[in-house]
């Protein structure tokens, strides 16, 4: 048995639930191994962000396993003045390995939840120009709100339906999940040509366009069709 010098953090968790109310019951735990996001993967978001929206190769950023949050809340991070929501699907692996064919992909996917990536836009946009990498804007503290996991089992895989965001009931983003450039499987096949993707990888899958800033006190509402909507408060 090991002996571990200082006492181990505990495993990050994301709840599971089998319906659409997000009622979690008896629905048991993901446990969270990594988490990969994709840049840039609704062509108007693209736009919105001064980028081409021309289907080129797909780049990814990680946040931290711990990153992700269920608890409805949302404190506003530090060293930052311009913090932006971005409105995501996240896909939960139940298996993985590497260089996964696309038709195969999905069958390495435990499930769906809606979640949130949030920014610090103007940190990440200093890093941008300095040519660094992201995380100070992108993997800070509870960066990653996000609602029960749904059983594909339960629900099936979404490939196309709303995807929405209002902040205090004012519509900020709307797009449909079959707008996405680089569609599920894809990014599971083109992770796995890289990285060994394993279960408890989390995937989140492209934000569509009209991002914008939040402020504190601000209630934010991801919907997505299909599952349980994510209601989170900014603190």
């Amino acid at each position: 048995m090991t002996e571990f010098v200082i006492d181990p953090p505990p495993a990050p968790t994301v709840p599971v639930t089998g319906n659409v109310t997000g009622n979690v019951s008896g629905g048991g735990a993901f446990p969270v191994r990594r988490v990969y996001c994709i840049g840039r993967n609704y062509a108007a978001h693209a736009v919105e962000m001064g980028h081409d929206p021309d289907r080129e190769p797909p780049f990814f950023f990680q946040k931290n396993p711990s990153n992700l949050d269920a608890s409805g809340r949302f404190p506003y991070p530090p060293r930052s003045a311009d913090v932006h929501h971005e409105a995501e699907l996240a896909v939960f692996l139940r298996s993985g390995g590497t260089d996964i064919p696309v038709e195969r992909a999905l069958d390495h996917v435990f499930g769906y939840a809606a979640a949130l990536d949030m920014t610090r836009r103007d940190l990440q946009g200093e890093m941008k120009r300095a040519g660094r990498p992201w995380e100070i804007g992108k993997a800070f503290e509870r960066s990653a709100p996000v609602g029960p996991v749904h059983p594909a089992s339960a629900i099936g895989h979404p490939a196309r339906g709303a995807i929405m965001l209002r902040v205090n009931g004012e519509m900020r983003q709307q797009g449909d999940l079959g707008q996405m450039i680089w569609k599920v499987p894809e990014m599971i096949a083109y992770l796995s040509e890289y990285f060994e993707l394993a279960a408890g990888d989390v995937i989140l899958s492209g934000t569509p366009a009209g991002v914008g800033p939040v402020a504190r006190g601000d209630v934010m509402e991801v919907t997505i069709a299909g599952l349980a909507p994510l209601t989170v408060t900014v603190t």
